[in-house]
């Protein structure tokens, strides 16, 4: 590096030293976004320095092994295992590492808690919903990349949002890009914002070949490297589904001015239409690390180690409006926001159990979609309002075990 170069590597250093001061907590650190939240903050220590944002805590439910490896390579103060059977396996993993460790699901909201900058909410399902509520409580920077969360309880994160002056960026990349398009501007000012659908492994087939695809063709996606699940209801479009209930909470928008159109190159990200006429689109290679490491430095920029995009490689983008009739689980989970009250957090429920089922092989992907019909036309007063944790997780609660009844006669 020659003096000039230096110099000017110094001067990037010193303006982006409060973001690389920060420290994080990440909750989900095995799973695909947990360990992309890594990837990115091990190139930023490797671009600008070892000790740039330095790491409070990491968490996984069961996966001692490679928490232990992160923690040996990212030295966190704390590692936790929420299996508290894994408890002694991670002990001795890390034994002389000086590295606390903890177990359980008190220890995974713990570690929430825990005096970070930045949370990042990598936990799958509702499993998340305690967790981001206590990174919410103490004000922190909550960089949200489960959906599931606020689909399940909108109202009651909005009112602890409302109590305290924690900021939510989300990580989902349509989510993260429609944050950075919109840039504050309020919702008058907008006529609609298009989500983008890659469509999933399935956009092409009929409705008689998704009846006998295999789990290994339905978590097979053509533009994502992501978990199971998230990979199903990405096959489903339910992933789109709970996108747009999660849209209308975190950006205030009507069900009317949100809107999806199915991308297969996954270039674009979101669309957002101005009263004026103008619309804005937000543009990257399909990869997580993009947003991610957008939501460690916000309001800052960070090099991150993401693909860089070709529009020259990709050579063209279409879009198509999606079929409601094959991909039911879209249209599905529009009606729940449509009706409000506890419908998002019955279809959240019982999508979990049904996609649970099929990855264990016990039912069909046609019937995913019938589960979570069954449950939602099985649930009185789903138009009912929650106000407070206690009752969504107790509506959670009742359409799970609603759900896998459903799943069970299915297979019977």
């Amino acid at each position: 590096m020659n003096a000039l170069a230096a110099t000017r590597h110094d001067f990037e250093i010193a303006r982006l030293e409060p973001v690389l001061a920060r420290r994080i907590s990440v909750l989900g650190s095995t799973g695909s976004i947990g360990v992309s939240t890594l990837d990115v903050i091990s190139h930023a220590r490797r671009t600008y320095g070892a000790h740039a944002m330095p790491v409070e805590a990491i968490t996984a439910h069961s996966n001692v092994e490679i928490l232990a490896k992160q923690a040996r390579a990212i030295q966190p103060k704390l590692a936790v295992i929420g299996d508290e059977k894994m408890y002694g396996a991670l002990k001795a993993e890390l034994s002389g590492s000086g590295i606390e460790i903890a177990a359980g699901r008190a220890a995974v909201i713990e570690a929430a808690a825990r005096p970070s900058d930045t949370v990042m909410v990598a936990i799958m399902g509702a499993a998340a919903l305690e967790p981001a509520l206590a990174a919410v409580a103490r004000s922190a920077t909550v960089a949200l990349a489960n959906k599931e969360c606020i689909v399940a309880a909108g109202s009651v994160f909005h009112r602890a949002l409302a109590n305290s002056s924690a900021s939510v960026i989300p990580v989902d990349s349509e989510h993260n890009a429609v944050f950075q398009v919109l840039n504050g501007e309020g919702a008058h000012e907008v006529e609609k914002v298009t989500l983008t659908a890659s469509g999933g492994p399935f956009r092409d087939w009929s409705l008689e070949q998704m009846a006998a695809c295999t789990v290994e063709q339905a978590v097979a996606h053509p533009n994502w490297s992501m978990g199971a699940k998230i990979s199903v209801d990405s096959a489903t479009l339910m992933n789109k589904g709970l996108e747009m209930i999660e849209a209308h909470f975190l950006f205030a928008l009507p069900v009317d001015k949100l809107d999806v159109v199915v991308h297969p190159q996954s270039i674009v990200h979101c669309l957002v239409s101005y009263a004026d006429g103008s619309t804005l689109a937000h543009l990257s290679s399909p990869d997580m690390r993009t947003p991610i490491a957008y939501a460690l430095a916000w309001p800052r920029r960070i090099s991150s180690p993401s693909r860089r995009l070709d529009l020259s490689q990709v050579g063209q983008l279409t879009f198509r409006a999606p079929d409601y009739d094959r991909f039911r689980c879209l249209g599905i989970a529009l009606d729940c926001l449509r009706t409000g009250g506890i419908a998002p957090t019955i279809l959240n429920a019982a999508n979990e159990i049904a996609v649970e089922a099929f990855l264990n092989h016990r039912i069909g992907f046609l019937d995913i979609p019938r589960i979570v019909e069954s449950a939602l036309s099985d649930s009185p007063n789903a138009n009912a309002s929650v106000d407070t944790l206690e009752a969504v997780l107790a509506a959670d609660a009742r359409a799970r075990e609603l759900a896998s009844n459903i799943c069970r006669r299915v297979v019977n």
